[in-house]
């Protein structure tokens, strides 16, 4: 059985993100397009050159990030792929290392993608992870589920 363009492009992207680092981010160029448009619940990013510079300045500001992936699924031209983020950043959560959960979804065209757009929880992520801020979402939540 002859593998679909969208089957091998998930294929090479699931390699790209599990080996991705600070000192191999050009590998992104092999499997986006030049008309990336790239949104998550913070940015929105377009074009291949901006896209990079957005990885760059990610790597820049972390001590690790790395991406397991688990699970993909396609359907014709798009692709599913839900992932957990290991971040470690000096600011946040005195350094110690966060999962963040989260789910891709990603558009190709030409065997390359040109939409990818990032679901997870920004306030897992980020927020909860803040001295102040982080005990009130933590309490929220736990009042939540009374």
């Amino acid at each position: 059985m002859t593998r679909s363009p969208t089957h091998v492009g998930v294929s090479q992207f699931v390699t790209t993100y599990q080996a991705l680092n600070k000192d191999n981010l050009s590998s992104l160029a092999t499997i986006y397009h030049p008309k990336i448009v790239f949104v998550d619940p913070a940015h929105e990013i377009t074009g291949l050159e901006a896209f990079i510079q957005y990885f760059s300045l990610l790597y820049e500001n972390v001590t690790d990030c790395q991406f397991h992936i688990h699970t993909t699924a396609v359907d014709g031209d798009d692709a599913f792929v839900t992932w957990t983020m290991m971040l470690s950043h000096p600011k946040l959560d005195g350094g110690k290392t966060r999962q963040v959960q989260g789910c891709s979804h990603l558009c190709f065209c030409d065997g390359k993608i040109i939409r990818h757009r990032d679901y997870f929880d920004l306030g897992e992520m980020l927020y909860e992870a803040l001295p102040v801020i982080g005990r009130l979402l933590k309490h929220i939540k736990t009042r939540l589920g009374q």
